[in-house]
């Protein structure tokens, strides 16, 4: 580890820098930077728009799960290594964090080939599983395959800059998001228009824009501007690592697995509604994307301040950091929700001019973006768990959020009250879930205090 006046800064930041403007300092690059990587999405759609193919558009909602299968599967490595390399750095173990640095870069390499080598076996079974029917499979089942082709860069991409995050190089790791995305922004009309290659363009550029993406990262660990580095002689993983990963890890990936699974369970039951629905609902969700990414910044900045000082045992900073993260980022979110909701059509229009499309988007859009204040919290408290080792906990947020609500709502809500009722169900979910994830999290903290 070197000891110059940034690795100081970084290490003060995450030990003695006030709650409220530490979760500034790290989260809101991070958020900028998620911001930008909106854009990956958001002109995927944007460019498809400018076909005017609206099944086109709805391959490209269709296939998203599988993108979040892949942040899945990355989440187990990502999740559980930066965790930690976290809690590692709060204990002065800095051969430990550098051992499980290197063990998640391996697990990163071998993970992505196995999962395009099963991807690719079940291509036809994968795309019918995502909804596409006899106007979008084709579409669909093209960006898959690219998707599944490239799948390292995309999970080295988001495993890499977590790395980077949990060390708190909160601003290295935001480097390769903005190299990727402006990569993805010029290559996307390259692909789409000037070689007509339409949706296989998309996804080409997307994969393109990962690979750039996680070079700055490499980089970054390549140049020694790093606290922590790979080292050869940690290539072998040792089984309490490995454990320590996993037990972290799994329960994070089986988070975002649960999360595709309820995006897949609502693109079926928007099917009955019509393709169109469909295209309508991606753009929407797309969108609020943006407002997504605010507070999964806000709470990936606080997983490297969480961690660190729950490996030194000061639990009054964590609930000092807890607390000032919810009241920043409910803040926002709340400003970001009136935004929403007065330029709902202008948003949709952006990306499709058929009226159906963007009535029906326009309504999608309002109802989702009543999560904004509450989902927040929820998401600290879960990274928050994570970050101090304590995965049941996240899991368990998660479990009751999508299987025990959020599915059953969304199915009961659907056949009560049709299309209104199912896009009503995440709002009503996020309020409740927030006032549980919170008071679970205060009570485990003091808990390990009182002890």
């Amino acid at each position: 580890m070197s000891n110059n006046s940034k690795d100081d800064k970084r290490i003060y930041i995450l030990k003695e820098e006030r709650p409220a403007k530490a979760i500034v300092a790290l989260g809101v690059p991070l958020v900028m930077g998620m911001s930008i990587m909106v854009l990956y999405n958001l002109v995927d759609t944007f460019f498809i728009g400018l076909l005017h193919d609206d099944y086109q558009m709805a391959a490209v909602n269709l296939a998203y799960p599988v993108m979040m299968i892949l942040i899945a599967i990355s989440n187990v490595v990502g999740a559980g290594s930066a965790s930690l390399i976290s809690r590692s750095m709060g204990a002065e173990d800095y051969a430990k964090a550098s051992h499980t640095l290197t063990s998640g870069f391996l697990l990163t390499i071998v993970g992505s080939a196995i999962v395009a080598a099963l991807g690719l076996a079940f291509l036809p079974a994968l795309v019918e599983m995502l909804g596409a029917q006899s106007n979008t499979f084709d579409f669909t089942r093209q960006y898959v395959m690219i998707i599944l082709i490239g799948c390292l860069c995309i999970m080295g991409n988001y495993t890499f800059g977590q790395f980077l995050r949990s060390e708190g190089s909160v601003k290295y790791s935001i480097a390769g998001m903005v190299v990727g995305t402006a990569a993805n922004i010029v290559l996307d009309p390259i692909f789409i228009f000037a070689l007509g290659m339409e949706i296989r363009g998309a996804a080409i550029a997307t994969v393109l824009g990962n690979a750039l993406g996680m070079a700055v990262s490499i980089w970054f660990y390549a140049k020694g501007k790093t606290l922590l580095r790979p080292a050869v002689r940690y290539i072998r993983p040792t089984g309490e690592i490995m454990k320590e990963i996993f037990w972290v890890g799994v329960p994070a990936g089986l988070e975002t697995l649960l999360t595709s699974i309820a995006f897949v369970v609502n693109n079926n039951l928007a099917v009955a509604y019509g393709e169109l629905t469909v295209a309508a609902m991606g753009i929407a969700q797309k969108i609020m994307t943006l407002g997504g990414y605010i507070y999964q910044g806000f709470a990936a900045g606080s997983q490297p301040l969480m961690g660190y000082n729950y490996g030194a045992k000061n639990y009054h900073r964590m609930l000092q950091v807890l607390k000032a993260g919810i009241l920043v980022v409910s803040g926002i979110e709340l400003v970001v929700m009136v935004i929403f909701g007065v330029f709902a059509p202008y948003l949709i229009d952006i990306f499709s001019n058929t009226p159906e499309v963007i009535a029906t988007g326009s309504k999608v859009l309002r109802a989702f973006m009543c999560i904004l204040p509450f989902v927040g919290a929820v998401s600290m408290s879960r990274m928050s768990f994570q970050a101090m080792g304590k995965p049941q906990y996240a899991f368990g947020i998660t479990l009751v959020r999508q299987l025990i609500l959020y599915i059953p709502l969304l199915l009961l809500l659907n056949h009560v009250f049709g299309f209104d009722g199912m896009i009503w169900a995440q709002p009503i979910t996020e309020v409740i879930m927030m006032a549980a994830s919170v008071t679970l999290l205060v009570r485990v903290i003091r808990r390990e205090w009182n002890r």
